[in-house]
């Protein structure tokens, strides 16, 4: 069972990342992220997942900065955007989130979306990164089975981590199932399903069982599967709940509950239809 928001899932090349982190999507850079991060890292988070596009970098590393926390005790994860991707262009986009970072290395770095065409180079500037010692791990976002497929067929060193859209109403199992092989960590973005499953009857009913919150059972259900989790939020009382699901486990025939409610709805956009 895992019991605190501090434990590891060990990536495939030994790094360990925390299961539980902190997202920023759409957190306003500025003080609003700041008091995000700084209230996250203050409850126990040690794990926060930003990227080009989110335009709170700076923020980010503003907030480590001052939260007094060594650099080396938090776990952070950035991304190249898809107008950046390709060989030089990717090395080029790391250093710049870098120095808005204000960091000298990188823990992950992942590709955003698998821009077709280009993802293979941008993935061999990845290696090279990797391989140069400017960022721990490396891994990719949204990658369907073929993606990943075409990846592997080309790379020397294989993504410790795919990040894509995952919640009860969409188990993504067959790609799951295919990390596993491969020993590719997943992780979930929108892990909640952008609110939209927090009136769904069968998970109020186990929450209240539980005398939890909807939104800290499906947060459960994850970590009980394994799949490292990144919810959003910049309120801090949200926050604070998110990370508060360490103190209950869920049972098996639970577990199946939730897993039946998968209907394969996407509340995001499907990396193969993704407009870049």
């Amino acid at each position: 069972m895992t019991s605190s928001i501090r434990d590891t899932i060990t990536l495939h090349n030994g790094v360990k990342m925390p299961q539980f982190g902190l997202g920023v999507y759409l957190a306003e850079a500025g003080q609003t992220t700041v008091n995000a991060v700084k209230k996250a890292l203050e409850v126990g988070y040690r794990s926060i997942d930003t990227a080009a596009i989110y335009k709170n970098e700076q923020s980010v590393g503003q907030a480590i900065k001052e939260s007094g926390i060594k650099r080396e005790d938090i776990f952070v994860t950035s991304k190249v955007w898809n107008d950046d991707q390709g060989y030089e262009s990717t090395l080029k986009a790391f250093e710049d989130s870098l120095e808005r970072l204000g960091f000298d290395y990188l823990d992950l770095y992942l590709i955003h979306w698998p821009v077709k065409g280009k993802y293979v180079e941008t993935w061999k500037a990845m290696e090279k990164l990797y391989e140069e010692g400017k960022v721990r791990a490396i891994g990719v976002s949204n990658f369907h089975i073929h993606h990943l497929e075409e990846l592997l067929s080309e790379a020397k060193h294989k993504p410790v981590v795919n990040q894509i859209e995952l919640h009860p109403f969409l188990a993504q199992e067959e790609i799951r199932a295919f990390c596993k092989k491969h020993e590719i960590a997943v992780e979930a973005w929108s892990p909640i399903g952008r609110g939209k499953l927090l009136d769904e009857p069968t998970i109020n009913h186990i929450a209240s069982k539980h005398n939890k919150t909807a939104a800290q059972v499906i947060l459960r259900w994850h970590i009980q599967h394994n799949i490292i989790v990144i919810p959003k939020s910049v309120t801090p009382s949200r926050i604070e709940e998110n990370a508060n699901i360490f103190d209950f486990e869920l049972s098996q025939e639970e577990m199946q509950q939730i897993d039946a409610l998968n209907r394969n709805e996407r509340f995001g956009s499907n990396p193969e239809k993704y407009d870049v």
